[in-house]
């Protein structure tokens, strides 16, 4: 018996040029996290995570500077003023609730304070860590 072939059809052009932006704009976000971790390094913070997956949010970065565990989300835009304003409260609240559980699940980090920081970033700008959202 002769088998038939059916030809796939094509993607259509919408869905690749999503697909290539999506691509695009994670390796960007990944690439930005790469440069906010080495920031926060330099200014003498331990990290302690990388994009972690927790029910409520994923974090970008988690670091430790003294008694103080930071949640670090990382926002790259074209201005550094749209960066700076990118955390809505409802994400704001999301980290805060990954922090605390991850400070409730991990005996290693009890006794820690729970901070919220973001580091933004911009094109030919330096980055700009801000504490305490």
């Amino acid at each position: 018996m002769k088998r038939i072939r059916v030809p796939t059809p094509a993607p259509k052009p919408k869905a690749v040029w999503r697909q290539s932006l999506g691509g695009r704009a994670f390796q960007q976000g990944h690439g930005a996290e790469w440069i906010a971790a080495v920031w926060l390094m330099l200014k003498g913070y331990q990290l302690l995570g990388f994009r972690l997956k927790t029910p409520g949010a994923e974090i970008d970065i988690l670091a430790r500077r003294g008694r103080t565990l930071v949640v670090v989300e990382v926002k790259q835009r074209a201005t550094m003023a749209a960066a700076l304003i990118a955390i809505d409260p409802r994400q704001l609240e999301r980290l805060r609730q990954a922090g605390a559980a991850l400070l409730r699940q991990r005996p290693s980090l009890a006794g820690l304070l729970l901070r919220i920081d973001t580091v933004a970033l911009a094109p030919r700008r330096f980055p700009r860590h801000r504490r305490n959202l």
